[in-house]
């Protein structure tokens, strides 16, 4: 299962940490991890594109934890849109992705 753990500060989100496989399908076949892993990483390569500093990210095999360092308009809707993603996806497969905030 994949956990993902969503921190607010004064009503933002500065803390996001991805944890696990889903387990799904086989690896190199999991849709659902695919997807998780696509939605995080076109998001902090979205916001690192905006904003070098605003994020700070660490990353390993089933293991993604970041940080946002600064807030704006646009870097806000990014993450949100990212969390909305992730909300959609684990109510499409709530076996495989857990969300605690």
């Amino acid at each position: 299962m994949i956990t993902i753990t969503l921190k607010k500060k004064e009503d933002k989100y500065h803390y996001i940490k991805v944890e696990g496989h889903a387990e799904y399908a086989e690896p190199g076949f999991d849709i659902v991890c695919a997807s998780v892993s696509c939605i995080c990483i076109t998001t902090i390569n979205a916001l690192i594109s905006i904003d070098e500093e605003c994020v700070v990210y660490s990353e390993a095999d089933g293991f993604l934890e970041v940080g946002i360092m600064k807030h704006d308009t646009i870097i806000d809707k990014l993450v949100e849109n990212m969390i909305s993603l992730l909300d959609n996806l684990a109510h499409d497969y709530k076996k495989y992705i857990k969300i605690i905030r």
